[in-house]
């Protein structure tokens, strides 16, 4: 069985194309930056997991993703090989993205859009300030 879920947040915005073909295919390459659970020192924190996406799903990179956004995916890994100009064998893997959704909202993600209400402050407990006045605004006393 050949399956990948992976949450991260995209490197950079996606980058994408356009096949030739009849159907003129999306495809959309972006990689992700997994944090790793396991943190030793001076060894790097996260993975940059490169993935590629199809279709509807490249579509919905297109417009929707950029760079920080946090996102699921689940996959399968595909590798592959190629020769270069200079004619080294270069070799490939691949995240072939079958599912993505976001995986926190616009807000905590910091891109709010600008107008949205701010949320208020909370003292320590955890508990948001009620005004003054508001009492008779209250559907419980």
């Amino acid at each position: 069985m050949n399956k990948v879920i992976l949450m991260g947040r995209l490197c950079a915005d996606p980058e994408i194309r356009y096949s030739q073909n009849d159907n003129q295919t999306a495809v959309a390459r972006y990689r992700l930056a997994v944090d790793r659970i396991f943190k030793r020192e001076g060894d790097q924190t996260a993975d940059f997991i490169p993935c590629v996406a199809f279709g509807k799903d490249a579509q919905f990179a297109e417009y929707y993703l950029h760079r920080g956004t946090k996102i699921v995916i689940t996959g399968r890994i595909q590798t592959g090989s190629y020769t270069n100009k200079d004619g080294q064998k270069v070799y490939t893997t691949d995240v072939i993205v079958e599912s993505q959704e976001f995986a926190e909202s616009k807000n905590a993600s910091g891109n709010n859009g600008g107008g949205a209400p701010q949320p208020q402050s909370t003292d320590p407990d955890g508990f948001m300030s009620l005004p003054d006045g508001i009492d008779e605004e209250l559907p419980f006393n």
